[in-house]
């Protein structure tokens, strides 16, 4: 699946990072910590998440990740915002809970 059918699928708000899009998506990973997301989260991953600063970047652009989703309406701050349209990196948000959009997440990817 690519980030733009997830988007779709999933009713999704894309803050930035746009041209990638086309990202594929090979799984998923939820986690707050940043070190937790470093060591775990596998390349291609979804990072579901509530951190909104600057070094979601960059742990997102280090593990290759496909996407980022913030949860509860979150938003990023600007620098944050361009730092994923430099890296090509979507961050997208929802107004579900974690809960929800993992629950979500995993329904489409295992369907």
């Amino acid at each position: 699946m690519k980030v733009k059918e997830l988007v779709e699928k999933l009713g999704l708000k894309i803050l930035s990072g746009e041209s990638g899009l086309e990202r594929d998506i090979d799984g998923c990973y939820i986690s707050d910590l940043l070190s937790d997301v470093m060591g775990n989260a596998d390349a291609g991953n979804i990072w579901i998440t509530l951190q909104t600063h600057k070094n979601v970047m960059a742990v997102a652009s280090l593990k290759e990740l496909s996407c980022i989703i913030l949860v509860k309406n979150l938003g990023a701050n600007e620098d944050t915002l361009k730092q994923s349209d430099e890296e090509e990196i979507p961050i997208l948000q929802t107004s579900m809970t974690t809960y929800e959009i993992a629950g979500r997440v995993y329904n489409l990817l295992n369907n």
